[in-house]
């Protein structure tokens, strides 16, 4: 389907939701007028003032034609003559495309290449063209690989995909906007009526002496969700109708990437984003965000840099992810093809001729990564998160971060040892306590594990699933003590999670002593030995 089909189409579904509206805000006016024909007094001025708050939103999503803007991605914009090298490439694939070269590269904190067009009269004319470019990404691509991704993304520039994006998300915000604002008007009047009748059932409790009863709000804002169906239903459509062509431009552009960068290339990077973007979400999560909770970022330009460090760690596990590529079971409404079929219609054009041996890593395109990777972080961070100390490194990082964690999952059960003995609850403490026999009077106020929650548990059955809780419990006591005493370290590692470090022997006599004071009759003994002279 060529560019002008598919603008037409556009426009048609957008002029279907319009068609949509006025028929609705019709239907209204006729069932006004048939009211006012045949009823009178206070039953027709409800119905008359029911058509008028059903038509408020639709109108509003009808005619607010101005769309939310955004602020713009966050990220680092690149010059010509900051980044000759990726410049260089990015206007070459521009040119085997057949297209214009974007007036913008911005590098961006994502495992995600993505272009964008600022087209104006609803995608009709040409506007400005950006390229986002993820740092992330091209931490983990090697050359011919970005470029592959690349020249997928100008495929779209150079069949007008980017231009028509505008007038379908014009259509598709319209409907989205229209569908909230009646559920909107729905749950405020569910509310509005729950709260009545909470009170009312709240004031018949208390006069009766019984416990107030759940209310239920019946058809409250039943005819705004009503009113919502036939937008939902056309919304459903608009999408099913426009991901059709999503997804053939998917393809198209696949083709292109292979075609200019070849076929090796592009199938690879296809394997590759899905398995980078799976270790840069662990990543984040388990190591860059590690230290805020004690207040800690990872030295300047790691925040996203320090991504290559966990790459090199798990290589093997990624490698297995690269294989054995899951099959996803397509969505009716995913814009993109499922990766699987996208890898396997590509492998099966015939070899090109062009090998990824000895391909540089894409990061050699650029002139100074550490530093972009240190203004990326002041672009994508918030304020709050720039104000954060920075560790001098990673071990520094670990270790603390992990120190102050363990700590604080502690303090519930110093808690109860203070509630219990008193003092200060230190392990010290909680020896004391246990020593005392008051071990159980401290497990009752610890939270109650799930499976003895479940199970109703009492008597010896409740010991069985709170004595795990006691033992983790006093265990963080413990390994505090030994940090404190800089006995022991939390490593860091990039191949698994991080771990305390003890002195040699510690770590098998201390299971043996934590067994031994969380016993039915428990034995404080080893403990005390572990930490001469004061215990």
């Amino acid at each position: 389907m060529g560019a002008t089909l598919r603008a037409t189409r556009a426009l048609v579904l957008l002029a279907g939701f319009y068609l949509l509206g006025f028929i609705l805000l019709g239907a209204l006016v006729a069932i006004d007028w048939t009211a006012s024909q045949h009823t009178a007094g206070a039953a027709g001025l409800k119905i008359w003032i029911l058509s008028a708050l059903l038509a408020i939103p639709i109108v509003q999503g009808m005619f607010t034609l101005r769309a939310p803007q955004g602020d713009g991605p966050d990220g680092v914009p690149v010059t010509e003559q900051q980044e000759p090298s990726l410049w260089a490439v990015v206007r070459s694939l521009a040119e085997q495309t057949g297209t214009h070269a974007p007036d913008e590269i911005r590098l961006v904190g994502e495992v995600n290449a993505a272009v964008s067009e600022e087209a104006r009269l609803l995608g009709l004319r040409p506007g400005k063209r950006r390229l986002l470019i993820g740092l992330p990404l091209m931490t983990g691509l090697s050359e011919p690989q970005l470029m592959a991704v690349l020249a997928h993304e100008f495929g779209h520039y150079s069949n007008h995909d980017t231009r028509l994006s505008a007038i379908n998300r014009r259509g598709w915000t319209q409907v989205t906007r229209t569908v909230a604002a009646l559920h909107e008007r729905a749950d405020k009047k569910a509310a509005k009526e729950r709260a009545r009748l909470e009170k009312k059932e709240a004031a018949r409790a208390s006069r009766d002496g019984e416990e107030a009863r759940e209310v239920d709000t019946g058809f409250a804002g039943l005819s705004y969700r009503l009113a919502a169906l036939p937008f939902k239903a056309y919304g459903h459509l608009y999408i099913r109708c426009m991901l059709g062509t999503m997804r053939r431009q998917e393809y198209a552009a696949d083709l292109t990437a292979a075609r200019i960068t070849g076929r090796d290339a592009t199938s690879s990077a296809l394997r590759e984003i899905p398995v980078l973007d799976a270790a840069f979400g662990f990543y984040m999560q388990s190591y860059a965000t590690l230290g805020t909770g004690a207040g800690l970022l990872p030295p300047p330009g790691e925040v996203f840099g320090g991504l290559r460090h966990l790459l090199v760690g798990r290589a093997g596990e990624l490698a297995e992810m690269r294989r054995s590529m899951p099959e996803e079971e397509p969505s009716p409404y995913d814009s993109h093809p499922p990766i699987a079929d996208r890898v396997a219609r590509i492998e099966q054009l015939p070899y090109d001729g062009r090998s990824l041996a000895g391909a540089r890593p894409s990061l050699a395109l650029l002139s100074d990564p550490a530093r972009l990777f240190a203004e990326l972080e002041h672009a994508a961070l918030t304020p709050a998160a720039r104000q954060l100390r920075r560790a001098p490194d990673w071990q520094h990082l670990v270790h603390e971060s992990m120190a102050q964690y363990a700590d604080a999952s502690a303090e519930p059960f110093r808690q109860a040892v203070r509630e219990v003995q008193g003092g200060d609850g230190s392990l010290s403490t909680a020896l004391d306590a246990i020593e005392a026999g008051r071990l159980w009077q401290i497990a009752e106020r610890l939270p109650v594990p799930e499976e003895a929650d479940a199970e109703a548990a009492t008597g010896r059955a409740t010991r069985e699933f709170t004595r795990p809780v006691l033992r983790k419990a006093l265990s963080s006591l413990v390994a505090g003590e030994l940090v404190q005493r800089g006995w022991a370290h939390w490593e860091l590692s990039w191949t698994e999670s991080a771990k305390l470090r003890m002195p040699d022997g510690y770590e098998e006599g201390l299971k043996s002593a934590l067994d031994q004071a969380v016993a039915d009759v428990p034995d404080t003994r080893a403990l005390r030995q572990m930490f001469p002279p004061t215990y």
